[in-house]
């Protein structure tokens, strides 16, 4: 690490900064409130105990938590003190978990005993040598909570002695997870974009956070919350109710939702008597909205709404914000916006060869938001990172004005035996969303003996909706062709979901093969 990077160090800023901003209010948690003074102690208390407990610069440590506050503790004291912080997703499959963390090469577990005592037992059988600490008392390890109180870091600003950093468990969709690095820079870059949103007038935050901490794209709102001096208000999970009422008990200005829980959302009969007057932005990410769903979401909330393209690999690609229905450009509800910061973005054939405005390939990225590889994978992030750009495995186009659109998962294109035609999923899935009597739509590749591959759809009607798959069909091939309509439709109440808030297409594709008769 560079001599200078101590006093770069993104976490001795952000200690300086709540430092500053002394007795203001800066999270509220279930059964706690801290001002920023308290929360800059309570990093310096826990990077204290994790020092004690043998926890010094270099040191990879594994983190399964849920939603907690204290996770935010264990990020910034793990990066004061120069470590690798590996967060693990709860929900993982249990060979991926135990996966992780050898790869990760951990030297350190914690886990919080007070919600993941059993899972965490289970999986220090399988991998017995690390050193456990916990959150919380009854665990296996030493509880780091129990602590007392301390209010100077042990170490010194001319430490540490390793480059702090950490690995994000990729969500899995499309295979094996990935452990997914991010440097120092990535942090500090989002302390740098938080200077700018309060140089140049941007409201003060007031996030409400449902996103586990777990994941990179629920860390930067959090982060960025608290860097600008905002509050941040932190629930376990999404739960309407609850959720409207913080709304408006703490005139939330900031949320962040994947699509499936702001169609959610909307549907609730609750949302249309609920005070959500304070909403200044609305970011809808993790997976494409269908535009019908944006134009309510647009009609009811007014011109908050911030669709965003990111992944674990750069959480922040691309954003619109201030979304409206457009009347010169009503095709911009499917957009993902403009790059974001110093972000670029190109469609490249499959030779990498960049392709001009309006034609369709898939998306690569560059800028300071993005990972440095996968960890333990050199072949894997060779294939991905390529002369500075990443290849990010999403099919889309650009617009002669910038705006991005994305139509498909590079895995995920349904090749049909017509002349070997691709047919991409989002068009589709948008098409059945824009019927009147559909509330949500999933499309997938299915085996068919005479194309090939044939495009089946899951359906959610709207309640009490008096809908037949012929007549769906039949509006799909009005807005598209009979090649892209669905040859076959299936009516479910719901989609099942990644623990990203993605749908989750290997479930389905799973539901699929599990039902289907031997030919197609």
């Amino acid at each position: 690490m560079d001599d200078d990077v101590a006093a770069r160090s993104y976490v001795w800023r952000a200690l300086d900064q709540f430092e500053s901003y002394g007795d203001a209010e800066a999270i509220r948690a279930p059964g706690r409130t801290l001002t920023y003074r308290e929360l800059r102690t309570a990093v310096l208390t826990t990077a204290t105990a994790l020092h004690e407990q043998g926890v010094h610069a270099g040191t990879s440590v594994a983190i399964l938590v849920g939603n907690p506050h204290e996770a935010i503790f264990l990020q910034l004291s793990l990066h004061l003190l120069g470590c690798r912080s590996v967060w693990m997703i709860p929900s993982a499959p249990h060979r991926h978990r135990v996966a992780f963390l050898r790869l990760a090469e951990a030297d350190v577990f914690v886990y919080d005993a007070r919600t993941h005592d059993q899972l965490g037992r289970e999986l220090l059988a399988e991998v017995p040598h690390l050193s456990v600490l916990c959150l919380g008392d009854g665990g296996l390890g030493p509880d780091l909570l129990a602590h007392a109180p301390a209010t100077e870091p042990p170490i010194g600003r001319d430490g540490p002695a390793a480059e702090p950093h950490s690995l994000f468990q990729t969500g899995g969709t499309t295979g094996t997870p990935k452990l997914v690095l991010h440097r120092h820079t990535f942090f500090q870059t989002l302390a740098a974009y938080s200077d700018h949103w309060t140089a140049s007038g941007g409201h003060p935050l007031r996030h409400l956070a449902v996103s586990a901490f777990w994941h990179v794209s629920a860390q930067v709102p959090v982060l960025m919350t608290l860097f600008t001096g905002g509050t941040l208000v932190m629930h376990d999970k999404y739960d309407t109710q609850p959720f409207l009422d913080a709304i408006a008990r703490d005139r939330i200005t900031s949320i962040l939702l994947p699509p499936p829980l702001l169609y959610q959302l909307l549907d609730d009969p609750r949302l249309a008597a609920a005070d959500t007057s304070t909403l200044q932005m609305i970011s809808c990410g993790g997976s494409a909205a269908a535009p019908a769903r944006l134009a309510q979401a647009v009609d009811r909330f007014g011109p908050v709404l911030r669709p965003v393209y990111g992944m674990t690999e750069a959480p922040f690609i691309t954003a619109q914000a201030g979304l409206t229905v457009d009347p010169a450009h009503p095709e911009r509800l499917g957009s993902c916006g403009l790059p974001f910061g110093d972000m670029r973005v190109e469609i490249r054939a499959a030779d990498g060869t960049p392709l001009p405005d309006g034609e369709t390939g898939e998306v690569w990225i560059s800028g300071s938001l993005m990972m440095d590889g996968y960890h333990g994978e050199p072949g894997l992030t060779a294939q991905t990172l390529v002369d500075g750009w990443l290849r990010t495995g999403d099919v889309g186009r650009l617009d002669a004005d910038g705006y991005l659109f994305l139509v498909d998962r590079v895995k995920d294109m349904i090749i049909t035996g017509y002349g070997s035609t691709n047919i991409y999923s989002r068009p589709v899935e948008d098409a059945l969303v824009a019927h009147p009597q559909v509330r949500a739509a999933a499309v997938i590749g299915v085996p068919a003996d005479d194309t090939g591959e044939a495009v089946h759809a899951y359906v959610v009607p709207e309640p009490g909706a008096d809908l037949s798959p012929d007549e769906l069909r039949g509006f799909v091939i009005g807005e598209l062709n009979e090649m892209w309509a669905p040859r076959t439709i299936e009516f479910v109440d719901d989609l099942p979901l990644t623990a990203m808030g993605k749908v989750d297409k290997k479930a389905l594709r799973a539901r699929y093969l599990a039902s289907a008769p031997a030919t197609a």
